[in-house]
């Protein structure tokens, strides 16, 4: 993996609406989170952000997030 994020790193990403700011709640590493399917795994981890401007959670994977 290239990038090491952790907990409470500020990060941008693309959107179809444009660039949007957020935070790193979490490094998921399984295949569920509270019941939701994600293509996590040890082997190739997600991140958990959280949008600064929605507040909705979403999983990303590493190469599609920038540190701010």
């Amino acid at each position: 993996m290239s990038k090491q994020l952790k907990r409470g790193d500020e990060v941008s990403w693309n959107t179809s609406q444009g660039k949007t700011e957020g935070r790193v709640v979490k490094k998921q590493a399984g295949p569920t989170i509270k019941g939701h399917s994600v293509k996590a795994s040890k082997a190739e981890p997600q991140y958990i952000v959280e949008s600064d401007r929605s507040g909705k959670r979403a999983a990303h994977k590493p190469d599609e997030l920038r540190k701010l």
